[in-house]
């Protein structure tokens, strides 16, 4: 099993479909899920799944939270990319190797798969989900 950092194909699809607007469609919403090591996700990911994900309990309801834009769509140069706002878990006990990133429409498809790099773990404490700075060079979504 393994968590790969990668927008998910069915997304990029979606886009050239037309059927993310996430400058005008105000009932797009994203939302977060955190997942264990044991969880397979990347690329080939196509919707939002309970498998691997972090139980409920201990400050998290499985399915995650929702998301708020932070940088609408924009452009630099070739590069189209935007951001979310910081996320966190107040008073919690999670452990998490990663995260999907998915939108609450039809099927609830998938964004965005992340690995963290390493399990990250709160006893009792926030757990922060920090987005990287919203440019070109660094955003969550950039493509």
């Amino acid at each position: 099993m393994a968590i790969v950092t990668a927008i998910c194909t069915s997304f990029r699809v979606a886009l050239l479909d037309a059927e993310m607007d996430f400058s005008s469609d105000t009932s797009q919403v994203f939302k977060i899920a955190l997942y264990t090591d044991a969880a397979s996700l990347g690329a080939t990911t196509t919707a939002y799944t309970t498998t691997g994900e972090v139980a409920s309990g201990g400050g998290y309801t499985t399915g995650g939270k929702t998301l708020v834009i932070g940088q609408n769509p924009t452009s630099s140069g070739v590069i189209a990319y935007m951001n979310f706002t910081d996320v966190t878990w107040s008073s919690s006990t999670i452990v998490a190797r990663g995260a999907l990133i998915y939108s609450t429409t039809s099927g609830n498809p998938s964004v965005l798969a992340w690995d963290f790099g390493s399990n990250r773990t709160t006893s009792g404490g926030n757990f922060v989900v920090d987005f990287p700075l919203a440019t070109a060079n660094a955003a969550i979504l950039r493509i």
